[in-house]
């Protein structure tokens, strides 16, 4: 419980200071080998380049390959909800399609179909069948962990 005050204390001094940040609890180990706690509903490992859906700790799909940011563009660890989803999105930033959409940065990265074989700008890419997956089975507020 100390752990979760000095978060805590943590995050309220940012909020204070005018600057933001993520914090979250550490992991629990959820069942099926995820570096996930039980609270997400998506998980994502940018060590083994593999994304899985949850629920209650419990895998439901996955784990899929994916890629993440590259250098200079690298997805940030952390904690975060998912904010919005666009199916047919287009990205006015990168010129770029991406479908299926689900945005869980304030920043506008997102899990979205895409290329397996190519580093992103910081977005996750997965298969067109992960990418339909997941934008089916996350709403807003659902909770996203990246772990490193």
């Amino acid at each position: 419980m100390g752990k979760l005050r000095t978060m805590a204390g943590i995050a309220a001094s940012a909020a204070a200071m005018g600057t933001a940040m993520v914090v979250s609890a550490p992991a629990a180990s959820a069942e099926g080998g995820t570096p996930c706690g039980v609270e997400a509903k998506a998980c994502i490992s940018l060590g083994s380049n593999q994304a899985w859906l949850m629920s209650d700790g419990a895998v439901t799909y996955g784990g899929v390959p994916i890629t993440s940011g590259k250098p200079g563009y690298e997805t940030p660890p952390g904690s975060f909800k998912v904010t919005f989803k666009n199916i047919d999105h287009w990205s006015s930033a990168y010129d770029a399609p991406m479908p299926y959409a689900v945005f869980f940065t304030t920043s506008g990265i997102a899990f979205h179909e895409g290329s397996l074989t190519e580093q992103s700008h910081g977005c996750i890419h997965l298969s067109p069948e992960a990418a339909k997956a997941f934008f089916e089975n996350l709403h807003p507020g659902d909770v996203v962990q990246v772990a490193a």
